[in-house]
């Protein structure tokens, strides 16, 4: 019997790509809570967290986040319960994260865009013990929601808490009264409690129920550990070339798991200064800019092309950082372009979920995403060194290099699997390996690249066609500001392809002429037939376009094949 062929891919054709400190070993602290206590033992003074005009030093976040600890575990919680952390960009996010790492529980990050059914299934689906949210929050709709749930420890915030701006554009409400039933997360972070007498967690130990975005199904929660975090917070510290005391800007929302890995976690990893501002607004966003002189960001396509497309731009913007990042949404070639000719930054592509901690796969400092010549797409960039990205056909066998199949990881950052759902984790998690649903293909060199999801792919009267390559058509022509393109039912061809579009703020076009500008440059399968012109695209609070909301707009329209684009 011949042996079975050897794993292209095992051979990690990318480790040329990566220079000497992005190749090296890396040896992470068991958690953030050890990263925290050495930052605050040798950095005692410096800035960690930056809101608005609000400053607490290492030392300060440290002693904060301790008392809530102590809060915590005095009202009954165990080591192994689980805090369910409904809040935007502040403070008060960081603390409770902290504070429930350090009493030994497990943190459940919410949306804090759910709406009560949503939060509910995360209540439940986790035994959420304790529940962290705004104490708007609490009072409109939370309270009830949580009445029917495990949770039985409540702590509310105010935004405005910490700084005294009270910036309209992101703090436009009023601090409510302190609820009969809840306690103030500011009060109890002040009140000195001392951190309980619990062990600070091990690298195995489970750090994060972290629920997918549900932009195709109901959200499952991903098993982040210590570990995991650590890992990737670890690799960006080492491989992203920034200065000492590195400052971040939180573009990304902390509850995603971008945000809480390539900011919230690599900051502190790195002693550094994280900036704040809430939620994403662009003025404030470039005005933050402007004032803290940020190194390195990491945020949506969406965001970036909200942040170019504002009157108030200036490349002086972006004058200060050493790398800008993409991630959570797919990154148009032609974004990248505009944005370097426009500002001057390249915007660096990446790849992950939240199944592999955030990021598998970037592109390296000093090195530029090359773009398909075929399907025009732009690469997402290279596996790390401990990383092992796989490209497989339906039967599980390796594609050559350049053909799409199935993008499977391996790799440090990669979960044990999902919270109480075994089948779910024996499908996706084979032998310990992510199967991440993601269609693509590699090169020789090692380029990844992301064609689409597997479950989004149109066949048009039997043809196959990926919506990334029809949106990358559409992001070159120079009205369009978003565009997301969906099948939908169609009487002749089965599915046809229709692309919704926004447009840039004083641009105008009409959708016939979208359409024909695609057709100018697709085959004639893939140009949409029908284009929608929406004033804005329905996305994720991560800014990743809801292509399931679309795709069922659409079928609610019922629509017909357009007999003036047959």
């Amino acid at each position: 019997m011949s042996a079975a062929p050897a794993s292209r891919y095992a051979a990690r054709p990318w480790l040329p790509l990566l220079d000497d400190a992005q190749r090296a070993p890396v040896h992470p602290a068991d958690s953030l809570v050890h990263a925290l206590r050495r930052s605050a033992a040798e950095t005692p003074d410096r800035t960690f967290l930056a809101y608005f005009d609000a400053r607490l030093s290492h030392r300060e976040t440290d002693e904060l986040s301790d008392s809530v600890a102590g809060h915590l575990a005095a009202r009954g919680l165990r080591p192994g319960d689980r805090v369910a952390v409904v809040l935007q960009n502040s403070p008060h996010f960081v603390l409770a994260v902290l504070g429930a790492w350090k009493a030994g529980a497990t943190v459940v990050p919410v949306n804090p865009m759910y709406k009560s059914a949503e939060v509910a299934h995360v209540l439940k689906d986790a035994e959420v013990s304790a529940l962290v949210c705004t104490d708007r929050a609490w009072d409109s709709f939370l309270r009830a929601t949580a009445a029917g749930s495990p949770v039985r420890i409540v702590l509310t915030a105010c935004e405005r808490d910490f700084q005294t701006r009270d910036d309209p554009r992101a703090l436009a409400f009023e601090r409510l009264s302190e609820a009969p039933d809840a306690d103030d997360l500011t009060a109890v972070a002040r009140a000195g409690h001392p951190a309980p007498a619990v062990p600070a967690p091990a690298p195995g130990d489970l750090a994060l129920i972290s629920y997918t975005s549900g932009t195709s199904g109901t959200p499952k929660g991903a098993t982040n550990t210590h570990g995991n975090i650590m890992y990737n917070a670890e690799r960006q510290r080492t491989g992203l070339g920034l200065p000492e005391a590195p400052v971040y800007f939180a573009l990304a929302p902390l509850f995603h798991i971008t945000g809480m890995v390539c900011q919230f976690g690599a900051c502190l990893n790195s002693a550094g200064t994280l900036v704040l501002a809430h939620r994403f607004e662009p003025s404030l966003v470039l005005e933050a800019f402007a004032e803290h002189r940020p190194h390195y960001t990491v945020g949506p396509s969406t965001a970036f092309m909200a942040l170019a497309a504002h009157p108030a731009v200036t490349p002086d913007h972006f004058s200060s950082f050493h790398v800008i990042s993409s991630g959570g949404a797919p990154l148009p070639p032609a974004l990248v372009e505009a944005f370097r000719a426009r500002f001057g930054p390249y915007i660096r592509n990446g790849y992950g979920l939240t199944e592999c901690t955030a990021p598998c796969a970037s592109v390296p400092p000093g090195r530029e995403a090359p773009v398909d010549p075929v399907s025009g797409t732009l690469a997402v960039g290279v596996p790390g060194p401990d990383t092992v990205v796989r490209i497989v056909d339906d039967t599980g066998a390796e594609t050559p290099f350049g053909t799409p199949g199935e993008i499977v990881v391996s790799g440090p950052q990669v979960v044990p699997g999902y919270w109480r759902r075994p089948d779910a984790t024996a499908e996706t998690f084979p032998g310990g390996e992510l199967r991440t649903g993601d269609i693509g293909f590699m090169d020789e060199q090692g380029w990844l690249y992301v064609v689409d999801r597997k479950k989004d792919m149109i066949n048009a009267s039997g043809f196959k066609v990926w919506p990334r390559e029809v949106e990358d058509v559409l992001y070159t022509h120079p009205a369009v500001c978003e565009a997301a393109v969906v099948g939908v039912p169609d009487a002749y061809r089965g599915e046809t392809v229709k692309a919704y579009v926004s447009l840039r703020p004083d641009a105008a076009a009409e959708p016939d002429a979208l359409a024909a500008y695609c057709k100018e440059r697709l085959a004639a399968y893939k140009y949409p037939r029908q284009v929608e012109i929406l004033p804005e695209l329905p996305k994720t609070a991560s800014g990743k376009i809801l292509r399931r909301e679309l795709r069922s707009r659409g079928d609610r329209d019922g629509t017909e094949q357009d007999p003036r684009h047959p």
